[in-house]
């Protein structure tokens, strides 16, 4: 049963990012209508005479060749004789100080007078005046008034703005559905603000319920207009087939639209393509790029991901220095990929002296925002009691919330817990159901746990068959304890044909990974000739590896090999030193040979008792070579007193497992009547 440890996932990811409250929005242009175009003669003639809607439209003309002190001469005339349309061109003027100095308490002035006789342009730009504070003392509720009495008109700006403040709650009180409408009766006009914060609406089901393909259907015209948030969500959409068939080229293609007019979500996401090799081919370089420049725009994410190519040594040398510090720039700002990844960094000691409890502090910053790795990384502290008190119960609640959200290394590491009974009760089932979530995932440590429960018949009915099949697709995947028990069931032909052959492959494979267990089998394998050509020396190559690790059977092995002078020049001392290292582990197959070495004095000073005494500790724990040879001693009187009842009492033990010698020892006192009765 394999178990995970923290792993670092720094995998770069896309942002929605739903656009802002617009900026103030001032109408020009002509006046109302009249019957047809008039020559600039006729309506200078009738400006003359007083007609302010002449008037007006001279002023536009003016306007129109940059003739501003003129236009502001002919626009008051007709303001001044109230007409509405004169009084909103007035205040247009002094709001920006065309032919006359910058006075936006004087435009104002004008914009209220035009806005009370009920002009739909005036009445919106006088709610951005109060929105904004320009000329005016900032009051956001008598803004929202006079967006409303514009929009309430059909003018799509002032429907726009209304829309916004809705949405953030500024001068009337949030309500996004609200703003939904508003956003609505913007976009059906063909403004393409409105559409793509209603494509935006959609996309993030903020005040509609989701649904992507009416945010597509949105985005489209927006994105079409040149509306640079709308190319950028567009962009995202495309490339994750949300309300749309996937299409990574024309997504770089409406990222790129976007993020060369500065967007910066966009320039971050066009980096992700050019390290993902998205619709255009593989450039880390070209997304170290675009990730710099959305970085210095201060998107959070693109800091993050720049990180990660500094960690990674792509698109530019690799500097665990640089990457840390991209990292804490972004955790700082709050971005749980990049808190994650930071704390990934205290673990390895990648950048920063490393310490578990900087880490521990991140992972947590990030896990309470949901970031499922922090989640499960977070429970792997609790459950190895690193940093923290052992806590099982603790990992176990960690590890569902990020399993609850499809992470296959914590739908894992759950199975895990249920498997042993770590923090809730063993159940066996739940362990096969969660390692099934993951497995489905291709997450090959689960698909490798999947497989052992199959094998073993543990929470699930007993098929070697089916094991096999999930043991292969993690062995292929490169799991070493997957590929070691791939390679035992080829050798003892288990759901599989018998191939001792492939059964050496694949535990070559594990134990080129340094599995140590796949060492020493495929030790045993050698020597014994069984898969590959015989090769003691080998042999004992592969036991060393093992034993180096610290694998009791592989030290046993690679000490009968020294006692033998099998493939190994022949020295008891070296066999005592691996006896010992595996005895002192608890083994009691080496608690005997150890023992027996001391009767013996093989490569230690010869002392019997001491060896009486390591001889008890095996058959402590019922192992019949200690049986035996303790009934030796006792049968000869090495160590201990002489006894033929007591060595009868050990050979009758040890015969009783299996052991063949124990057994011709016991013929054989019986036949003479030693120790019995």
């Amino acid at each position: 049963m394999t178990r995970s440890s923290p792993h670092r996932l720094r995998s770069v990811q896309c942002l929605l990012l739903c656009a802002g409250l617009t900026g103030i929005q001032l109408p020009s242009g002509s006046a109302q209508p009249t019957s047809g175009p008039m020559s600039l003669e006729s309506l200078q003639a009738a400006a003359q005479q007083g007609d302010p809607k002449a008037q007006t439209e001279l002023g536009v003309r003016y306007h129109e060749r940059n003739q501003f002190d003129r236009a502001l001469l002919w626009f008051r005339r007709a303001a001044d004789q109230g007409y509405a349309e004169a009084q909103s061109k007035v205040g247009f003027y002094y709001y920006y100080g065309k032919g006359v100095p910058v006075d936006q308490a004087e435009a104002v002035r004008w914009y209220r007078r035009a806005a009370e006789q009920g002009l739909g342009k005036a009445q919106h730009n006088l709610g951005t005046c109060y929105f904004y504070g320009k000329g005016v003392a900032i009051d956001q509720v008598e803004a929202a008034k006079w967006f409303r009495r514009a929009a309430d008109q059909g003018l799509a700006g002032a429907q726009l703005n209304l829309a916004a403040c809705y949405e953030n709650g500024q001068g009337v009180p949030r309500e996004l559905a609200e703003a939904a409408r508003w956003y609505r009766c913007a976009a059906s006009q063909g403004n393409a603000e409105a559409q793509a914060q209603l494509g935006a609406f959609y996309l993030n089901g903020t005040g509609v319920d989701r649904n992507d393909a009416e945010a597509v259907r949105w985005l489209q015209p927006a994105a079409a207009a040149g509306q640079i948030t709308a190319q950028s969500n567009l962009g995202i959409c495309l490339l994750k087939g949300r309300g749309v068939a996937p299409d990574d080229s024309a997504a770089v293609h409406w990222l790129r639209l976007a993020a060369e007019h500065g967007d910066a979500t966009a320039q971050s996401n066009l980096g992700v393509c050019y390290l993902e090799g998205r619709g255009v081919p593989a450039d880390p370089a070209q997304a170290v790029k675009w990730f710099r420049q959305a970085a210095g725009a201060g998107q959070t994410l693109a800091q993050s991901n720049l990180g990660v190519c500094y960690l990674e040594g792509k698109g530019v040398p690799q500097d665990y220095a640089a990457a840390v510090r991209c990292f804490h720039e972004a955790a700082n700002r709050g971005d749980p990929a990049a808190q994650n990844n930071l704390a990934a960094c205290y673990v390895d000691g990648h950048g920063v002296a490393r310490d578990y409890a900087e880490a521990l502090k991140w992972y947590r910053r990030a896990a309470d925002q949901g970031h499922p790795e922090a989640q499960a990384k977070l429970g792997w502290f609790y459950f190895a009691g690193q940093t923290v008190p052992q806590d099982y119960a603790e990992a176990i609640r960690w590890y569902r919330r990020a399993a609850d959200q499809g992470y296959a290394k914590a739908e894992h590491n759950l199975g895990v817990c249920y498997f042993y009974g770590r923090g809730v009760p063993q159940d066996p089932r739940q362990a096969v159901q969660w390692f099934r979530r993951a497995a489905r995932q291709n997450y090959p440590d689960a698909q490798c746990n999947l497989g052992v429960c199959y094998l073993n018949g543990q929470g699930v009915a007993r098929d070697p068959a089916e094991a096999v099949r999930w043991l292969r697709l993690a062995a292929e995947a490169g799991q070493p304890e997957a590929q070691l028990q791939l390679g035992l069931c080829y050798a003892g032909g288990l759901g599989v044909a018998r191939n001792p052959t492939t059964a050496v492959t694949w535990i070559k494979k594990a134990a080129n990974q340094g599995s140590a267990q796949a060492q020493f089998k495929l030790g045993l394998c050698t020597r014994d000739g069984e898969g590959t050509a015989r090769d003691p020396a080998q042999a004992v190559a592969w036991f060393r590896r093992a034993a180096a690790q610290g694998d009791p059977q592989a030290q046993i092995r690679l000490g009968i090999s020294y006692l033998e002078g099998a493939g190994v020049a022949r020295d008891a001392g070296a066999a005592a030193r691996w006896f010992r290292q595996a005895a002192g582990q608890g083994d009691p197959e080496a608690q005997a040979r150890l023992g027996w070495c001391y009767v013996n004095g093989w490569g230690v000073r010869r002392d019997a008792r001491e060896g009486v005494k390591w001889l008890r500790d095996a058959v402590g724990l019922g192992n019949p070579l200690g049986e035996r040879l303790l009934g030796l001693c006792c049968q000869n009187g090495w160590g201990l007193r002489r006894d033929p009842a007591e060595a009868v009492k050990w050979f009758r033990e040890a015969a009783a497992q299996g052991d063949a010698d124990a057994q011709a020892l016991l013929g054989r006192a019986c036949s003479h009547g030693a120790g019995t009765p």
